[in-house]
């Protein structure tokens, strides 16, 4: 399975213009050997065509689109917003569903409205929601070819055990090989191999969450590529010192230090 590239949540803290920088060094760097899935979300309708159809100029595969953030739509104006930028634009859709964020939670109900409207638009979901039982609501729902992509990744392994076929993880920037083998393991149906490897990661899983996002992620990056800084755009602050030590023995404990 390929693993798509995405931009980080350091994307909130970015102008439009250099969101757009972000998803065309993406899209060079890939050079077509993996699908790139751009982060176009926004809690504007109109700006998150823009990123899309920008994506779409650029190269990108699908485009990532979160609940609109801090509105708090209604599931109507969730159906409404989705299905205007299925309708404006040619970029397939990943939704993305994280309320522990957004506040705003995407449904079941409405995401299989969604993916039966615009069956080769909606063609998967980010779920951060922490339900696994949506993942079998979803499956059942939409059928098995609508792509499911868990948004947590202490979840990963009964996710795609329900029917999930990856993640797109936080962890994974830290250790993409680790976390491409795990996802491998799970697809190949090895859950001896893939709870051995869940186990080396599931410590930096939690590390990556100590404190606010990505400050435990930009520092674990600093512990394995010496050339990588841990600076961060107001207001996201550097991460605390418990969250460095949890970050530490997070790396030793999966081997990558």
């Amino acid at each position: 399975m390929n693993r798509p590239l995405r931009h980080a949540r350091q994307a909130s803290t970015l102008s439009n213009a250099e969101h757009h920088r972000v998803i065309e060094v993406c899209v060079e760097q890939a050079a077509g050997r993996v699908p790139v899935i751009a982060g176009c979300g926004s809690n504007d309708t109109m700006n998150a065509r823009l990123h899309m159809n920008f994506s779409r100029k650029t190269g990108a595969a699908a485009a990532l689109c979160v609940a609109p953030y801090y509105n708090r739509p209604s599931q109507a104006g969730l159906i409404a917003h989705f299905s205007f930028l299925a309708e404006n634009s040619a970029l397939p859709i990943v939704l993305y569903n994280v309320p522990g964020r957004t506040v705003t939670d995407i449904q079941p109900e409405t995401v299989c409205e969604l993916a039966k409207r615009f069956p080769d638009k909606i063609v998967g979901i980010k779920d951060a929601s922490g339900d696994l039982s949506r993942v079998t609501d979803h499956r059942m729902g939409i059928g098995k070819d609508f792509c499911q992509l868990s948004g947590d990744d202490e979840l990963a392994l009964p996710f795609n055990a329900a029917g999930g076929v990856g993640c797109i993880s936080v962890t994974a920037n830290v250790a993409p090989a680790l976390c491409a083998e795990f996802q491998r393991a799970c697809a190949d149906n090895d859950l001896v191999k893939a709870r051995e490897l869940n186990d080396r990661l599931y410590p930096l899983h939690y590390a990556m969450f100590e404190d606010a996002s990505p400050g435990p992620v930009k520092y674990a990056l600093t512990r394995v590529h010496d050339w990588l800084t841990a600076d961060l755009r107001l207001p996201l602050t550097p991460c605390s010192d418990a969250a460095r030590q949890a970050v530490d023995e997070a790396l030793e404990h999966a081997g990558l230090v």
